[in-house]
């Protein structure tokens, strides 16, 4: 059955959501800022400046108009970047259904408020549309979806009958999605392993090899669980797909835009250089920053993000940085985890 579903955001995410949706038998469209993005779609079925070399199926039309892209659809997508989400959704949200279902698609923790992705969208949506927020998340680069690779993610939502209408709307013959109820979980397994992946870039660019990874990739995973348990998120989400396999794949591919800029800062490169050189957002950068607000916020330890933070923001030589890691006191391995014995 065809369904209107809309897309809020015309980067490579929103791009490849798009694909998936029009695969799966519904009716697309698609919101971008970019008047450029708009005819590039339209006319040349590309979006040349943020996923280039990919066919745009027939069925997605994109347009510059939120109220016309978002008017009477019954799925809507949430797929800005994490610091504009609330504006860009306030815009939409006079426009909506109230029978529509919103999902977020957006990594990302909101700066100086700390809220995460579901949380701003409820105060900007409509009170009956922000009863039907769900989260969508796990291991998917764009570029791989829109190629039609076989992908898993999670899609997050307290109301299950709402999950199992947003499980048909995107499942096609190359995506599948999962359904879980922990939506912090979702979001701080999302958000958080981008800042693990900018940290395993800075290991790379160094070149350190794959000790230094795994290592890397498995103390990461437990501050995300600590700093997530302690804002109402269970430990067993972050073994799923939106958590390790989001993780993993993050701090691993070679598509990874945060571990792109990590690797850059690791050789010794500026961030403004290296963020004026991207068209894409990558999202770990202003992340480390909430997430650390948020751990001293609720006191909780979360040295691999620290350092991180320190590097990107305040400079700190990466050297110095793995140095204090390393010499950081002896621990338990599983302390402060919820729900693990040790």
């Amino acid at each position: 059955m065809s369904r209107h579903v809309a897309v809020v955001g015309a980067g490579a995410w929103g791009t490849a959501l798009c694909h998936v949706l029009a695969s799966a038998g519904n009716t697309v469209r698609l919101w971008a800022f970019e008047e450029e993005v708009v005819a590039s779609i339209n006319e040349g079925r590309e979006n040349t400046i943020y996923l280039p070399g990919h066919h745009v199926n027939e069925a997605i039309t994109a347009s510059n108009d939120i109220a016309w892209v978002v008017g009477g659809a019954e799925l809507i997508v949430s797929v800005s970047p994490s610091q504009v989400v609330g504006r860009v959704m306030a815009a939409a949200a006079p426009h909506m259904s109230p029978d529509a279902i919103v999902v977020s698609a957006s990594k990302g923790i909101e700066l100086h408020t700390h809220r995460m992705m579901h949380q701003v969208l409820g105060e900007v949506l409509p009170e009956a549309v922000a009863s039907r927020i769900a989260v969508i998340s796990g291991p998917s680069f764009a570029a791989e979806v829109a190629n039609s690779m076989p992908t898993a993610v999670s899609v997050a939502c307290a109301d299950h009958g709402v999950a199992e209408k947003i499980q048909i709307a995107f499942s096609c013959e190359f995506f599948r999605v999962y359904a879980i109820d922990d939506v912090p979980g979702a979001e701080i397994g999302g958000a958080l392993k981008n800042v693990i992946a900018l940290a395993a870039g800075i290991c790379d660019g160094m070149g350190f090899g794959h000790n230094s990874r795994a290592a890397l990739i498995t103390r990461g995973l437990a501050e995300i669980g600590r700093l997530g348990n302690r804002l109402g998120a269970r430990t067993i989400t972050f073994m799923g797909l939106s958590g390790l396999g989001d993780l993993v794949l993050t701090c691993n591919g070679d598509l990874s835009r945060n571990r792109t800029v990590g690797m850059r800062l690791g050789k010794g490169e500026a961030l403004d250089d290296i963020i004026n050189s991207m068209t894409a957002v990558a999202e770990g950068v202003k992340t480390c920053e909430a997430a650390v607000e948020l751990a001293r916020e609720y006191g909780v330890e979360m040295p691999i993000c620290e350092k991180v933070y320190e590097i990107v923001h305040d400079g700190k030589p990466a050297t110095q940085a793995v140095s204090e890691l390393m010499g950081r006191p002896i621990r338990r391995e599983f302390a402060g985890l919820e729900g693990v014995d040790d």
